[in-house]
């Protein structure tokens, strides 16, 4: 593997690594949107486990579809 090569994987997965946290945030934040309540509070505050659970599914899932369309 010669050097541009290797520059151009590291160049790459820096951009899809960004692209997929930015992604990610935009999910939390129409999740956030949508809820009529805070999501924060209600796991932090009023120690509701089974949404931090569902929170905790929803970001591997989708953190597994981006991975996928990165890979592609």
């Amino acid at each position: 593997m010669d050097l541009s090569q290797m520059f151009t994987d590291i160049i790459s997965t820096i951009v899809f690594t960004s692209v997929g946290a930015i992604m990610m945030y935009i999910v939390w934040k129409v999740i956030d949107w949508a809820t009529p309540f805070e999501i924060i509070k209600e796991i932090e505050e009023d120690q509701n486990i089974a949404l931090a659970i569902l929170f905790g599914f929803l970001f591997l899932s989708i953190a597994i579809i981006i991975a996928a369309v990165i890979l592609s």
